[in-house]
């Protein structure tokens, strides 16, 4: 079974269904087109399960990651030159209108995207004076030049030797030597920073110089020479920020007087973390930029090119890459345990034979998976707690996470053969209320992860260090509690609930840390708080429905741009998308609205805008990664979302249910 996600032509739709607009058939043939697009989009998704069991989709990112790829190949000068120009091809078809790149389909100009795929692109050979180049380059000039760029984009153009190290935050390998008692330390931040950090401390305390075989440098992207830059750090003002920046110029002033050996043990810890979490082919944190890091650290300490864990890394690397006839780009991670579960549920919904037979498959594939006695980041604040999560890749042995562990343990529960889960089902249950938080609410990766003032140090212009509770993850964790039972889980499933009333925004809507954004957080809240025994009648759930049938769309869907991560951007709408409408409607019924039209009418849109194959398209990103930082399109969302309303509507709707 292939992993490329379908291409959905524009003319593959089911010509029929317009009828399904004026509403003129019959209950008995609204119930035979039901029938057929749940049979069309359950046929659809189970062609693409693989003959292990489990489900994967592609992962798309902005055109940092392939710019990214094109420069480390000149870092390592290890150039594939046929792979180079597909990805430039790639990076060159999503150049926008104003110029620039954009974090997201149909996005604002960005910056920092926007210098990284323009130097890509000059690596590979484009003549800066081709009207594309010409147009970026008048772009990022506008916006204040590559001096402006965030601080990941000025390491590397450092590394580039494109700006000087004053341009980036002092962050020595010695970071590695804090005690836990410091305002800064690795435990602190998030895992993927972790990840990213500690092989980028090598390169930044090493300072080396790319190779850069073509010596390609990009001069014209600064409004004034690189060099002569006096304003490379541009903080909030507050005194947390000025004080870290007293801090860096403290630092850069001692760097000299560091003895060699307090370096040399550093970089041997660094390296050292870094090694014990290279994960074979799946690559340090099975993310791709602590991957390109820690190919680059290597590279610089002296790891030959056959070193079996060089090559090991790289190849981790190209596991990552997505080849589309003249065209390819590369995923930031992969997705099948995430993927699986979730069309384990949509599968589960449909309540057929053949459904169920594969869903039984995926869980097998999936209780494989599950990491019990492995050593992981998480032990450090839970070091008496037993394992029992799920990672979101195929291998992430030392971070699972609680979203993924949620949605796996719901499926087996859910299953016809729930007891041939029981064991798996029960670990995950402690290892998930072993890592509440200590205001109720459930992280993605951490416990208590919330030492909110080091989003001011330099290096966190980003804004995406830390991993506190989140509204989504918490919902999803009630729904496994509330559905599961255990009388020993009460107290944890009442300190959450407690936490997502509290979460509710004034208008009714949650907001959606990790899919984009208050749609799916109200869905994934409202979900989870009538699994737990709320009524639609509570003042919680109905405001949210409310706000939700109050979002609808004039086509009967449901849609919502990544703008709403924006202050003041929060009823910022967009067309209607199959995925979201979908998640409105799962939050709809489950509030006990689908009897009304408005789940009706998104029922329709539904149905109306399949294509022929069973699928749905759409090229909208669907959720962040990091909110204004990074984006993704999860491309199975539009595979199984859609497939799981429809058949929820249809069990809904059926005489004699009970909802």
């Amino acid at each position: 079974m292939s992993s490329t996600s379908r291409t959905v032509p524009a003319t593959g739709r089911v010509e029929a269904r317009a009828d399904v607009r004026a509403h003129k058939l019959t209950k008995l043939d609204y119930k035979t087109l039901l029938d057929r697009s749940v049979a069309l989009a359950r046929d659809a998704l189970l062609e693409r399960q693989n003959e292990f069991g489990y489900l994967v989709f592609e992962l798309e990112a902005d055109c940092t990651i392939p710019a990214e790829y094109i420069m480390m190949m000149h870092f390592q000068d290890e150039i594939d030159v046929a792979l180079e120009k597909k990805l430039a091809t790639y990076i060159r078809a999503q150049q926008a209108a104003h110029g620039g790149w954009p974090l997201y389909h149909g996005g604002a100009f960005n910056l920092s995207c926007s210098v990284k795929a323009y130097y890509a692109l000059k690596l590979v050979g484009d003549a800066v004076d081709a009207p594309h180049m010409a147009r970026a380059r008048a772009a990022i000039l506008e916006h204040g030049g590559a001096a402006r760029a965030n601080v990941f984009t000025r390491i590397a153009l450092a590394l580039f030797g494109q700006l000087p190290w004053r341009g980036v935050p002092y962050i020595p390998v010695e970071i590695m030597l804090l005690p836990k008692w410091f305002p800064f330390h690795l435990d602190k931040v998030a895992y993927w920073s972790r990840t990213v950090m500690v092989p980028l401390f090598i390169l930044c305390t090493l300072k080396p110089l790319a190779k850069n075989p073509r010596a390609v440098h990009i001069p014209e992207l600064f409004q004034v020479p690189a060099s002569e830059e006096p304003h490379y750090f541009r903080g909030d003002g507050g005194w947390l920020n000025v004080a870290f920046r007293a801090l860096d110029r403290a630092g850069r002033l001692i760097d000299p007087l560091i003895p060699r050996r307090m370096r040399a043990r550093a970089t041997a810890l660094a390296l050292d973390w870094t090694l014990e979490r290279l994960n074979g082919e799946d690559g340090l944190g099975a993310i791709f930029p602590a991957m390109v890091n820690a190919l680059e650290a290597m590279t610089i300490l002296g790891f030959a090119p056959d070193d079996p864990r060089r090559v090991t890394a790289k190849r981790a690397l190209e596991k990552l890459l997505v080849a589309q006839g003249a065209s390819a780009y590369c995923q930031p991670c992969v997705s099948p345990v995430w993927d699986t579960a979730l069309a384990c549920l949509a599968l589960q919904e449909t309540d057929d034979v053949k459904a169920q037979d594969a869903s039984l498959k995926a869980l097998d594939w999936l209780r494989s998976k599950q990491l019990l006695d492995e050593p992981g980041d998480w032990r450090v604040s839970r070091p008496d707690l037993a394992g029992g999560g799920w990672a979101f890749q195929f291998a992430n042995p030392h971070y699972p996470d609680l979203d993924d562990t949620a949605v796996v343990a719901w499926a087996m529960h859910q299953s016809p053969h729930a007891a041939r889960y029981e064991h798996s089902i029960a670990r995950a249950l402690d290892w998930l209320v072993g890592m509440q938080s200590v205001n109720g609410g459930f992280a993605a990766f951490d416990v208590d992860n919330t030492f909110y003032y080091l989003n001011h140090i330099p290096f966190a212009d980003h804004g995406a260090l830390l991993d506190p509770p989140t509204s989504d993850v918490t919902a999803r964790v009630v729904t496994l509690l509330a559905r599961v039972g255990r009388p020993k889980d009460r107290l944890a499933l009442e300190r959450a609930i407690a936490y997502l009333r509290r979460e509710q925004e004034p208008d009714g809507a949650w907001f959606g840390r990790w899919g984009t954004n208050y749609i799916y957080g109200t869905w994934s809240a409202l979900v989870a708080l009538t699994q737990a025994g709320l009524s639609p009648e509570d003042p919680s759930v109905r405001r949210g429905a409310d706000w939700l049938t109050g979002r609808q769309n004039a086509d009967g869907g449901w849609g919502e741009g990544n703008e709403t991560y924006y202050p003041g951007q929060t009823r910022a709408r967009m067309a209607s998308t199959p995925y979201q409408t979908a998640w409105a409607l799962l939050g709809l019924m489950a509030a006990g609205r689908a009897a009304t039209d408005s789940v009706r009418n998104g029922i329709d849109y539904l149905i109306r805008t399949q294509a022929t194959d069973g699928l749905w398209s759409d090229p909208s990103f669907t959720a962040p990664g990091f909110p204004r930082v990074f984006y993704l399109r999860y491309h199975g969302y539009c595979a199984y979302f859609p497939l799981w309303a429809l058949a929820a509507y249809r069990a809904a709707t059926r005489p004699g249910s009970t909802h």
